[in-house]
């Protein structure tokens, strides 16, 4: 049984360059949850540090659409919908995955490894480790992330 105090977390980095989202959110639920680690304890939030750069490249499965803002701009994008809520009567807001791709196109991801992730004040904590940017750069070099690991990489389905 791992303590809290006992916990030693990683920082990874992965680009999202044409990752699908749903494979790639449900790896990252994994890392930040800790399960990829062979002291994994559910009550100690044992995971490690995630940071997306190129999250605006994520893609979604489906049909290309050839869009000239994203290139890979799928049916699915248009198929997808959130939803927010204000509490006020007519306060429900429905928006297709393509329209929150134009103003933040890092909640799309974000809203899919929060699904994945225990829906508690756990869950919080791990979700609070995730970083996500849109380009190249992150400002997290001073705590040297390494590479995701292959292993679950390989699973996330990068297709050309």
């Amino acid at each position: 049984m791992l303590r809290k105090e006992d916990v030693q977390s990683d920082w990874y980095v992965i680009d999202g360059d044409g990752l699908i989202v749903g494979r790639l959110a449900t790896q990252i639920a994994t890392v930040l949850m800790g399960k990829h680690k062979p002291e994994y304890t559910p009550h100690v939030a044992c995971g490690d540090h995630v940071i997306v750069v190129n999250v605006e490249r994520v893609r979604f499965s489906g049909k290309p659409l050839g869009h000239s803002d994203h290139p890979y701009f799928t049916n699915k994008m248009f198929l997808r919908t959130y939803e927010r809520y204000s509490g006020y009567p007519s306060g429900r807001k429905v928006l297709t995955a393509a329209e929150v791709w134009k103003r933040h196109p890092e909640r799309i991801l974000r809203e899919a490894v929060r699904r994945m992730l225990p829906k508690n004040k756990l869950g919080r904590k791990m979700l609070r480790r995730l970083k996500l940017y849109v380009g190249p750069e992150h400002p997290h070099e001073a705590q040297r992330p390494k590479p995701f690991p292959e292993h679950l990489l390989r699973k996330c389905g990068k297709q050309p």
